[in-house]
């Protein structure tokens, strides 16, 4: 019989409360706390979690609190839990992993979520399909991430690796800055009461799709803006000198100039990635490593600047010596770039169709 698998979730909002039932599917049993009380007997009642606080035996921890609340939730979840593996779910990384400081924590993201706030929104299935960005460093211990990347990659997310600094100025442009112009551009048509009732009946799908996540929790957000303000600002100020640049062929009646930004947006979108999910689409790359700190965050995060989702990882450690084999499963046509990339910072990959 396999050994019992238990998590502590802290905060047992959307996102924590989601993170349980999904583990729970698993087979983990799970217990939760949150600084709300009446919210943690609610997750009980709920059948969210099995039981009521910080377990002292959990392998995982998962801290779902607001970014300015998880260094301290970390911190006594690391001293609380002197086994665990310590994950968060913020939207802000690098002062976050540096603040905690700690082998045993990874800073995550799920990007996914949901109009429902808290309990009523829990979902096991929230995070199927979805990409989770983790963002180990040079002192992450191996076997531990690895553990930690299987099981989200169990409830069904995409893992990508990226350093934290990198997560924060991508995150500020495709989360960040989105959500902040979609609550402005709402802002703006709620701005005239006279015209509020009959601009809404008005909008169309491009308006409510642009619009919807303005729906979300506001509350999180002056601690986003404030943890990750600089990656922010350069955003909007991205945002406003393209928007700018189009005012300015809108006044202009810049048919071509117009036509150009539109179609290079169109194509661009057209492409977003697609998930990988047919077996001869995959190889193995499997890489001789050492076994010294910063090996597995040097792999992974390549892997994650590259634009490539590693769909599975495995570490094999040798009986003897100090090395193992890293065995990370990628696309097919990506294997070439990788294995390239990695030979320049002195691996010895070998690509190996799945299944050889």
């Amino acid at each position: 019989m396999p050994a019992e698998r238990r998590a502590s979730i802290v905060g047992t909002g959307l996102i924590g409360a989601s993170v349980a039932l999904a583990l729970r599917e698993q087979g983990w049993t799970v217990s939760g706390t949150d600084a709300d009380g009446v919210r943690t007997r609610e997750a009980l009642a709920a059948g969210v979690i099995d039981a009521v606080g910080l377990d002292p035996d959990a392998d995982l921890v998962v801290v779902a609190v607001p970014v300015s609340s998880v260094v301290d939730a970390a911190r006594d979840a690391l001293v609380g839990c002197p086994k665990a593996t310590v994950t968060d779910v913020g939207s802000v990384k690098a002062p976050i992993v540096t603040a905690v400081n700690d082998s045993r924590f990874v800073g995550g993201h799920p990007m996914a979520g949901s109009e429902h706030d808290g309990l009523k929104g829990a979902d096991a299935n929230l995070f199927q399909g979805a990409t989770w960005v983790l963002t180990p460093t040079e002192m992450t211990e191996t076997a531990r991430y690895a553990a930690l990347r299987a099981t989200i990659s169990s409830i069904g997310a995409d893992v990508v690796e990226l350093p934290p600094e990198r997560h924060d100025a991508l995150v500020a442009l495709v989360s960040h800055v989105p959500h902040l112009t979609a609550a402005t551009l709402m802002g703006i048509a709620a701005s005239s009461a006279e015209e509020h009732a009959t601009l809404l009946r008005l909008a169309a799908g491009g308006f409510r799709d642009m619009t919807r996540i303005a729906a979300g929790h506001p509350a999180i957000w002056p601690d986003i803006c404030a943890e990750n303000r600089d990656a922010i600002v350069a955003g909007l100020d991205a945002l406003l000198a393209a928007l700018a640049d189009v005012r300015l062929a809108v006044a202009d009646s810049d048919r071509p100039e117009l036509l150009r930004r539109l179609e290079l947006a169109r194509a661009a979108r057209i492409n977003l990635p697609a998930r990988v999910a047919q077996a001869d689409e995959l190889v193995e790359v499997r890489i001789p490593v050492p076994d010294r700190a910063g090996v597995l965050a040097e792999v992974t995060t390549l892997a994650g600047e590259l634009d490539v989702n590693i769909v599975d990882l495995e570490i094999a450690h040798s009986v003897e010596g100090d090395r193992g084999v890293l065995i990370v499963t990628i696309d097919a046509q990506a294997a070439d770039r990788v294995c390239d990339a990695l030979t320049s910072r002195g691996y010895r990959p070998a690509a190996v169709p799945i299944g050889r």
